[in-house]
């Protein structure tokens, strides 16, 4: 058993802390965050994902798990320092160190023992380093330390199988007895570790997301050439998927990426090149691609309505950027509804879990308490988020409900024959029939 303090009770934070005590470790969790910690202590926690609750409560109730807002506290019994705190981006694409800055300083006030820092946040290149530099200016006299960086490669909705999962976990320390010792934390998960520098394990993270994004982009732009060609984009997916030099994952055609990860590290990767003098021409392409294709809903709906959307009734059927999330960060549904707004359409939405933070971020939406109420009297419905549930709708009953039996599918999850034979007017994602039924009008 290790004693580890996380600092951050985020979405990383808690999900690493928590899977960590679940291994058998006894685990701190702090937040400055006074209300997010009492919260925690009552097993309120502050983001939705699958089976965290659980997993909080259970070691929790084992005495594996506690929070806390003291340093102090948290770091007193501490060998292992996980900074897990936000890293958010400006205009630019800048990350916004404060956190990090905060939680070092912290760090280095209180220390007093050896202690392993391990950077679990989304940092720039070269973090690992300013977090050294730091806490040797701020304490000169500071105890033995050694910096760590441990990128987390969590997909929300899937988090929890993702870190007790991993493909792979990746290690960079200029100390290697450090790094070897983080390693030891991880062996239970039984996964392929690679240990290497500091600055290249906080580049392997960015590297990663920026390829990720680049086959959404990719398979987005290939679908908007299939539209034209009459070709369907998940028959082309699947052929290409089979190809194990290419492989299937991350090549469904939609309405583009969003989150809190994609978003942000693309664009501080662009960012990082270019005060290198480089030019990210192929990273700047991937995010004009992804904001396209956020229109792509709204465009499909000027054709279907082409004298005017103005006091159309539109129904959005998820608003998270994912599934089984409430994550509103960057979510496409933002973009969209602010598209649909701005036509003078009417907006309504109902998400299964996403409404309570949307409400806030879309004021002018109308929440809708299930899919058929969200369908009754709409003029059209479009497939935002594809949740379990969507997948398993009554799409006769939601026909017969429409006024107008228009159906932008943004996720391409239902098959266009059977909306056709219920009597849609179907809209995916790079489907060759579309180039074939533009010009129906449900006005």
């Amino acid at each position: 058993m290790k004693n580890i303090a996380v600092i951050g009770v985020g979405y990383v934070g808690l999900v690493s802390g928590a899977c960590f005590a679940d291994l058998g470790n006894r685990v701190i969790c702090l937040d400055i965050n006074t209300e997010r910690i009492a919260n925690l202590k009552q097993n309120i926690l502050p983001i939705y994902e699958p089976g965290l609750e659980e997993l909080v409560e259970r070691n929790v109730k084992a005495g594996r798990l506690s929070f806390t807002t003291s340093y102090a506290e948290a770091i007193q019994e501490a060998e292992f320092v996980f900074i897990a705190v936000g890293t958010p981006s400006d205009v630019d694409g800048q990350a916004d160190l404060r956190y990090v800055r905060m939680a070092t300083e912290s760090i280095a006030d209180v220390m007093d023992h050896p202690l392993i820092i391990v950077n679990k946040s989304t940092v720039p290149v070269g973090t690992g380093d300013w977090v050294a530099e730091i806490i040797r200016n701020r304490r000169p006299d500071a105890p033995e330390f050694a910096v760590v960086s441990c990128p987390e490669f969590l997909r929300e909705g899937s988090a929890i199988s993702d870190f007790m999962n991993p493909d792979r976990t990746v290690l960079g320390s200029t100390h290697k007895d450090a790094a070897a010792k983080v390693a030891q934390l991880h062996l239970p998960l039984r996964s392929a570790i690679m240990i290497t520098d500091l600055r290249t394990a906080e580049m392997i993270k960015y590297a990663s997301n920026a390829f990720l994004a680049t086959k959404i982009s990719f398979i987005n732009e290939i679908a908007n050439i299939c539209e034209a060609l009459g070709a369907d984009v998940k028959e082309v997916a699947a052929g290409m998927g089979l190809d194990k030099r290419i492989g299937r994952f991350f090549l469904d055609a939609g309405i583009g990426w969003g989150g809190s990860c994609f978003p942000k590290d693309v664009k501080a990767l662009a960012y990082m090149a270019e005060t290198e003098g480089r030019h990210p021409h192929l990273l700047h392409a991937v995010m004009d691609i992804n904001a396209d294709q956020r229109q792509a809903p709204v465009r499909k709906l000027r054709e279907i309505f082409p004298e005017d959307l103005k006091g159309k009734v539109v129904g959005l059927l998820g608003l998270a950027f994912k599934p089984n999330t409430d994550d509103m960060r960057d979510a496409p549904s933002i973009d969209i509804v602010h598209s649909l707004l701005r036509a003078g359409a009417r907006v309504r939405a109902y998400d299964p879990v996403a409404m309570p933070g949307a409400s806030a971020l879309l004021p002018d939406v109308e929440m809708m308490p299930d899919p058929y109420t969200l369908a009754e009297g709409a003029d059209a419905l479009i497939l935002v988020t594809e949740w379990n549930e969507f997948k398993h709708l009554d799409l006769a009953r939601i026909k017969t409900v429409l006024r107008a039996p228009v159906f932008i599918d943004g996720r391409n999850i239902y098959d266009p024959q059977t909306m056709a034979a219920l009597g849609f007017i179907y809209r995916g994602i790079g489907r060759g029939y579309n180039g074939e039924g533009v010009s129906e009008s449900a006005c």
